[in-house]
């Protein structure tokens, strides 16, 4: 059995379900695939990368020590030509192409990505870009069916490339010296000392995660409720919370963020934004005004595009939101800060962006990913799910690398109170 072939057989009815298991053989669409060779033909030599074709020619615009990545056979450019971008993801999973350093393959794309496509083709891009399902609308029945799809996968096996934290956002780095967990906290800490948590706040958290800011929180001496849709990290987060001996002090709820009851000192919410999808953001702002008392502060940390990537990409089915985060969307901070002009009586009143530390945050995570690739397997996952999770992590580290992606803490105050 070649490679090629081992790589299609279907994979044991034990591996847990998930999109990748439908990743099925190159489509066969020879003028569609003769038009992406030409693009990636025409695209490559103005990189700084090498690239080994099937034949053994090597192309691209980088020196010697540029990154190198090896196309092994012609479906690269069969998924590429059928499915843009999400083909060129399809094909990684595949194993149709491959590199030593996915993220520094993946980083001059990323620095290039809004004019790789020739002017004229990205005019036509309606025309044969996917759109995003309606399956994946983040309805409260369609929101909760998304977040398990991702955080329901397995605690253990998020608890492979997380640190002792369990936090699945960008950590705040100091130097070099500092530790994965060290700068999770910082991150944490940061952010409650911005909306001044402290003893007897009543603080209210929309995206409980694993449940460590919730319990730093607690430590403080605030009273927190804390809202998730994801079964499995509610019942790690209330675990957490009970050894911290602060579970009197922390609700978990499982409620989504528009069944939000009663007001709060404080509000956080760190990289929750990022599922509630474009439709529902004007409803995400609203909550977070009715549910912040007089006087009250609100911190979000959000995943940030320029804005007119978002205007660009509205709508649009991606990789990402196919194989790792249905019903996401990333806002920018122009339409934050209109959404909380126009929806709320909020005003921004800071905003602290530090997308850098997320490529190195990124980076942890794959190294300890591929460090733990045997107990992934153990676990139920198949070669396909790694590759995919693989290139998952890398595609967003090289996006930070390159400032295509930021991240930011915005803290929101009552507009009355402004100078």
């Amino acid at each position: 059995m070649s490679e090629a072939s081992a790589r299609r057989v279907p994979v044991p009815a034990s591996v847990p379900r998930g999109p990748w298991r439908e990743l099925g053989p190159a489509p066969r669409a020879p003028v569609h695939s003769a038009i992406a060779r030409w693009l990636f033909h025409r695209v490559v030599p103005r990189l700084d990368v090498r690239v080994e074709l099937p034949d053994g020619r090597l192309i691209g615009g980088g020196g010697p020590a540029a990154p190198l990545m090896r196309v092994r056979d012609d479906d690269f450019f069969r998924r590429l030509g059928a499915d843009g971008l999400i083909g060129f993801g399809e094909a990684f999973m595949a194993g149709d192409w491959d590199a030593d350093d996915p993220a520094a393959v993946l980083t001059p794309f990323a620095a290039r990505l809004t004019t790789l496509v020739p002017a004229w083709m990205q005019r036509l891009r309606h025309y044969y870009v996917q759109h995003q399902p309606a399956t994946q609308r983040n309805t409260k029945t369609g929101a909760r069916r998304n977040i398990e799809r991702h955080y329901d996968l397995s605690n253990d096996l998020f608890a492979l490339f997380l640190d002792e934290t369990m936090t699945y956002s960008c950590a705040r780095w100091s130097d070099e010296h500092d530790t994965l967990a060290d700068a999770q906290r910082r991150k944490i800490d940061l952010l409650l000392d911005k909306t001044g948590v402290g003893l007897g706040t009543r603080l209210l958290e929309i995206g409980t995660g694993w449940g460590a800011l919730a319990v730093r929180a607690a430590q403080r001496g605030a009273t927190v409720t804390t809202l998730t849709l994801s079964q499995e990290q509610a019942v790690v987060a209330r675990a957490r919370a009970r050894e911290a001996g602060v579970d009197g002090r922390v609700d978990v709820q499982l409620r989504d963020y528009r069944d939000v009851e009663g007001r709060f000192d404080a509000v956080v919410s760190v990289e929750m934004i990022e599922a509630v999808g474009a439709e529902y953001w004007p409803t995400y702002f609203t909550v977070l005004d009715r549910a912040l008392a007089p006087g009250g502060r609100a911190g979000i940390q959000a995943i940030l595009l320029a804005h007119d990537r978002v205007l660009a990409t509205r709508d649009q089915h991606t990789w990402i939101s196919k194989y790792i985060f249905p019903g996401g969307a990333l806002p920018s901070l122009h339409a934050i800060e209109h959404l909380v002009r126009d929806r709320t009586g909020l005003r921004v009143e800071s905003v602290d962006a530090f997308g850098r530390d997320y490529a190195r945050t990124l980076r942890a995570w794959r190294e300890q990913f591929d460090v733990h690739a045997r107990e992934v397997d153990a676990l139920g996952f198949d070669h396909t799910f790694r590759r995919m999770w693989d290139f998952y992590l890398a595609y967003c580290e090289a996006g930070f690398v390159t400032g295509y992606l930021d991240v930011a803490q915005i803290v929101l105050t009552d507009r009355s109170r402004a100078c």
